[in-house]
């Protein structure tokens, strides 16, 4: 497996422009940010949270922790985890755990971190865990463009 067929038709009708990184097989994304010797601050991670009744895609470099106490002030407590079970459904082409940072294409709503957007260049899970793709940042902007945005994150 490499890229999800749902991310690249997107990335196809979009027009937005990547480069393919195959790596070893890893089970995270500070392993994959090692294992490709890419900048932790430059990997791109996505955690799905569950929102009223929905899904909200949160993106946040791989180096930081998610805050939550942050997304609940901002959007209301009613924002939790999503379990492993919605995950799989939502992303159903992409291996478990192997969440790509484009929430659009899989119908969801999207937050960015507001220090993800300092970085010149940014890498994101292509759907399996051998694969990364790499953007560059207007690309990337492309990628997320009408998503949130927010301080929500802490680095590690």
């Amino acid at each position: 497996m490499t890229i999800s067929p749902t991310l690249h038709k997107y990335l196809a009708v979009e027009n937005i422009e990547y480069d393919e990184i195959p790596h070893v097989l890893t089970m995270s994304s500070a392993l994959t940010a090692q294992a490709c010797h890419v900048p932790g601050d430059r990997l791109a991670k996505a955690i799905v949270l569950r929102r009223n009744g929905g899904y909200l895609l949160a993106v946040l470099p791989a180096s930081h922790h998610l805050r939550l106490t942050d997304l609940k002030a901002r959007f209301g407590d009613d924002i939790a985890l999503a379990a492993e079970s919605e995950i799989d459904r939502l992303f159903a082409d992409c291996a478990h755990g192997a969440v790509p940072a484009a929430g659009i294409c899989y119908g969801l709503d999207v937050i960015v971190d507001d220090s993800i957007q300092t970085q010149p260049e940014i890498y994101i899970e292509a759907g399996d865990h051998e694969t990364l793709l790499h953007l560059g940042r207007a690309q990337f902007d492309r990628l997320t463009a009408g998503s949130l945005h927010g301080r929500f994150s802490t680095h590690d």
